[in-house]
């Protein structure tokens, strides 16, 4: 179970954003993002991007001479982290877990981005290893050494395992990811696409150590519920009985006004590890924005913090983790 820190080969990305997805007024920003995200990542190391073969080339004219690889491939949205594979090594070499991804539970079209996994692992080289959950990416969150975080709210949801059990899941995600201890959160169904991913509330700064965000906004529906889960991390411990160290990231409360927009990502949990660097990122309120970078500068003290504006991307409901996925270098 390869730790997100381990040193990567790429980082993979995908020019998903679409009109019928973002609408027009929206769709040209978020594009823009999307450059921003891979040309910063391509400063510390390789990326490859998907791209649909009619956006090629408005994709090379943005990201101009920064190293991005384009990969022209059909997909439908932006949201590598879920339609993407989790790379593993097991005794047979390295592979890419396919976790049948089903449009956060047949919310949004997804035939193209359900076929991401297996091409992106075939692209990689990897072999395919496949499972009956359904979950994604954004919905667990490991430390490298057997601990996972997952969310109830979306691991759990009947859209998309009917019927599992906690055990049920344990299980099975032993056989795939080497998992050995679960952190159960419950996270919240039904407020946004995702029900509730876990790579918004808690992660993992290295083994035994977790940042976890704590929404200051009393009008969210994430008020409540980030103050459960820090409850809970703080009496949970990790596959070796350890206990969390516990670190928090007050998220902005008002920038959501930005857009007028519930689903507006206000939060700085969604950061990605790349070699080298934490991207992270800001939000235009100097206050939490320069608390969020001392603390990741903190956690995280031989890589280089840089936050970037991501809220065209962030008005979708996502971050920068959302957007990205790590090939561990081999």
């Amino acid at each position: 179970m390869p730790d997100e820190g381990d040193r990567h080969a790429r980082t993979w990305m995908a020019f998903g954003a679409g009109e019928r997805i973002w609408g027009k007024k929206l769709l040209p920003q978020v594009r823009r993002d999307l450059t921003l995200v891979a040309t910063t990542i391509a400063r510390f190391e390789p990326v490859s991007m998907l791209v649909r073969a009619e956006d090629v080339d408005l994709a090379r004219s943005l990201i101009g001479t920064a190293d991005v690889e384009l990969i022209t491939t059909p997909i439908d949205d932006l949201w590598i982290r879920d339609t993407g594979p989790v790379f593993v090594k097991g005794s047979a070499g390295w592979g890419g877990v396919n976790f049948n991804f089903n449009g956060w539970g047949d919310k949004q079209e997804h035939r193209r981005d359900a076929k991401v996994a297996e091409f992106v692992a075939d692209r990689a080289g990897v072999q395919p290893v496949h499972t009956d959950l359904v979950l994604e990416g954004g919905g667990i969150e490991v430390d490298g050494q057997g601990t996972a975080i997952i969310t109830e709210s979306c691991v759990l949801n009947d859209n998309r395992n009917r019927g599992r059990t906690k055990p049920d899941v344990e299980a099975e995600l032993g056989r795939v990811l080497g998992v050995q201890k679960v952190i159960w959160l419950p996270g919240i169904a039904g407020h946004d696409i995702t029900d509730g991913h876990t790579d918004f509330y808690a992660r993992f700064a290295g083994p035994g150590v977790v940042v976890a965000g704590l929404d200051t906004d009393p009008k969210s529906f994430d008020y409540a519920v980030t103050r459960r889960h820090l409850d809970l991390l703080h009496t949970a411990t990790d596959a070796h009985d350890r206990a969390l160290r516990v670190e928090v990231i007050e998220g902005p409360s008002t920038v959501r006004e930005k857009f007028e927009n519930d689903d507006f990502a206000a939060g700085y949990i969604n950061f990605y590890l790349c070699n080298g660097a934490v991207i992270s990122p800001e939000f235009g309120a100097p206050a939490s924005d320069g608390a969020a970078k001392a603390t990741l500068e903190r956690l995280f003290p031989g890589r280089e913090v840089v936050q970037i504006n991501i809220d065209a991307i962030a008005a979708g409901g996502g971050g920068i983790h959302c957007a990205t996925q790590q090939e561990p270098a081999r």
